[in-house]
This record gives structure tokens, sequence and C-alpha cells, in this order.
């Protein structure tokens, strides 16, 4: 299976830990030039950065902020004028916050949701990728492929008590996957989203206990629970040139859940 990746400019945002940094590292290791955004985490951003090049790939480190437009049309500009266009824009940056209810927190009514709460979950989840692809886009056109990857939830297939606003931004990204699918495919791009299931991230090993994550795994049909690495293996492929033709699509790894 050939990638075609070598040489190629990659954008991952949200590449300072978990599955983003696992991604950026798997571009890496096919020979690509990767962008790592960061909003706070600069050493993580750096850590990855060493483990891209590592791996036999060109790093890029950059700042970005789902919550300020201009921090992600510079983000994004600095990465076509570094390397003459993108190849590969990868959407993985989100912005947590309270928009999942914490394990032993009481759960909010939808009713009594404070509206700044619900906006500012939308504008970093589904307003952030609208200003990313608009930035992007022309880096991308008129280049022999292109390449984009949404990286959904699970949740937004699932639900969860308390996180209508999280699962309503996730959700908005199905619906956008197919209809920029018709209007890029023509010209060599092609659009799908990942879905991941729950993931052991260093994140949720250091918030959850092992012995019930375990657990959880044997519930699955697949008998474990998905590492980052199996997540960005999904990105990689429909993100690459052995994506022949997948477009507009969903490709949901998470262990059969």
């Amino acid at each position: 299976m050939k990638t075609d990746l070598q040489g190629k400019a990659v954008l991952v945002t949200g590449a300072s830990s978990g599955i983003g940094r696992a991604t950026a590292v798997a571009y890496g290791a096919e020979g690509a030039r990767v962008a790592i955004t960061y909003h706070t985490n600069e050493a993580g951003a750096q850590e990855t950065a060493r483990l891209v090049a590592a791996a036999g790939g060109t790093p890029l480190v950059i700042r970005y902020d789902l919550a300020d437009e201009q921090s992600i049309r510079d983000a994004v500009s600095r990465v076509a004028e570094e390397w003459g266009g993108i190849d590969v824009l990868v959407n993985n940056a989100v912005v947590w916050g309270e928009a999942i209810p914490r394990p032993g927190k009481p759960v909010p009514l939808f009713e009594d949701v404070a509206a700044k709460q619900w906006q500012e979950v939308l504008r970093t989840s589904v307003d952030a990728v609208f200003h990313t692809l608009q930035a992007a886009l022309p880096a991308m056109r008129g280049r022999p492929w292109g390449r984009i990857v949404m990286i959904g939830a699970g949740l937004a297939d699932t639900g969860k008590p308390g996180a209508g606003a999280y699962g309503a931004g996730k959700s908005a990204l199905f619906g956008l996957v197919r209809s920029l699918a018709w209007e890029v495919g023509p010209e060599g791009i092609l659009v799908n989203m990942v879905v991941p299931g729950q993931t052991l991230t260093e994140t949720v090993r250091g918030n959850v206990p092992a012995a019930f994550l375990d657990e959880k795994g044997k519930t699955l049909p697949s008998g474990r629970m998905s590492v980052p690495e199996d997540v960005a293996n999904a990105v990689v492929f429909l993100g690459s040139a052995a994506n022949g033709n997948t477009h507009g699509e969903t490709l949901r790894v998470t262990g059969g859940a």
C-alpha cells in the first residue's frame, strides 16, 4: 500500500497530545512535512515535533487558537507560505471545557445550560473548522491531489446527558463532510471523517481508573479499547494516496462499540 506522503505538506490541528500527536507522528513516519498546532501546551507540541522528526518527518510547530479567527488564519497561512501549499488537512483540535460533564459532577438540565456556554462550544467545534477550511482550501486547490480528514466523536452517535452542545457540534461535521465532498471532489480533494470511540489517551489514562478501562474494553466486540495509534492509522489511510476513492464517508474506530 503506497501512501505517497513523502515530502507532502500536512497540517494536523491540536497535535500536542493524544490522537493529534499520534496522527502527526504517523504522518512523519511516512516522510511527510507535518505542521503541529497547539493552543496552550507548547511543551507538548515540541515533544510531538521531536517524535515526528525521530520518525522521519519534518515538523513545524505553530500556535492555533480555536476561539480566535485571526489565529486560525495566521496558522494556516504560515504552513502554506512555509511549504508552498497544503496537501493534507486533519481537523482534530477540540476544546473540552465544560462541554462534557465530568464524572462525579451534577449534570445540568438542558434548559439550565447558559447560552454563552452553548455558543462557545459551537464556536470552537464548528465555526473554527469553517475558518480553518476557508483558509486552507485556497492552498489545497490546484495541486495534484489533496485530502481532508475531520475528527468526529463517538458521543455524537451515542449521546450523553449534559453533552448536547458538544454532540450538536460534532454532528454538524457529518453534514459538512457530505456537502464539501461534492464541492472539492472534482479537484481531486477527498474529504472524510474518522470517529473515535473512547480512546486510551494520556488524559483518559490519567483520569479514569485502569481497572475500569480494562473492564470497559472487555465489553467491546474487539475486546479492547482503542489507543491513539489505532485512530491515527485510519486517518493516515484516508489522508493519503492509499485512499483512492473513499470520499464523503465516515470511518468509526470504536472497537465495534
